[in-house]
Parts: structure tokens; sequence; C-alpha cells
């Protein structure tokens, strides 16, 4: 089962909702591909992603890959908060960790509420 998200533009921010599998690492970078498009288009520069109905099952490389992927493309959005289940936050932490020393600005949360706090700090 691949990786389906329904967007919703709440101004500034734009609130990502995901499920399924990412199972793929092309699946992955699509789905990051269409929330940087999603944002650009609509002049969102603060990302919101509800993943805690996604199942992270990337392998360590893939994970690397789809962080550096990430990285390269999405220059324009100024924050990104990923919450997900607790149980895939070692792999969600990692992710950050090569996103950030990639120059984006993304963190992982355990809750909805600590997430929309930290993205609405200054």
């Amino acid at each position: 089962m691949s990786i389906q998200y329904v967007f919703n533009d709440d101004f500034p921010l734009l609130r990502v909702k995901a499920s399924g599998k990412d199972d793929d690492l092309e699946d992955v970078q699509n789905y990051g591909i269409a929330i940087i498009q999603s944002a650009v288009s609509s002049g969102c520069t603060l990302v919101l992603c509800d993943e805690t109905d996604l199942e992270y099952t990337l392998g360590t490389f893939d994970t690397y890959q789809a962080a550096t992927f990430l990285a390269e493309h999405a220059p324009k959005i100024s924050k990104t908060a990923i919450v997900c289940k607790l149980q895939h936050m070692s792999d969600a932490a990692f992710w950050e960790t090569v996103a950030v020393n990639r120059g984006l600005q993304v963190k992982v949360f355990k809750s909805l509420q600590e997430a929309e706090g930290w993205l609405r700090e200054n």
C-alpha cells in the first residue's frame, strides 16, 4: 500500500494528513515533492505533516536517500513539523538529523499540539 495524503491550506500553514505505508523510496520522494509543490503554490511557509497513520518501512539507506533528496528540493519552505507514531520515532529522528544537516528546518514530534506550537514560534 503506497502513501495516500490530503492537503488542507490553513495559510500560512499547510496541513498534510498521510496514511498507508512508505515501502518505496520513489513513492516517498513523490510524496515529498507533492508537499513542496502544494506549499509553494499556496504560499504557505509552514508545513505540518500528520503521519500518525503512516507506517514507516523504508530501510536505513533509503531513509537517508529520502532525506537527502528532499533537502535538495525544499528550499522555499521555512519550517516543517512531522508527527508520527511513537514506534517510528527512531527512524523519524534519523531522517530529521539527515535533513537538518543538509539545511532543512524540520523537526519530528509525538503530538500535533507540540508540533503546532513549534511551528508558530516566532
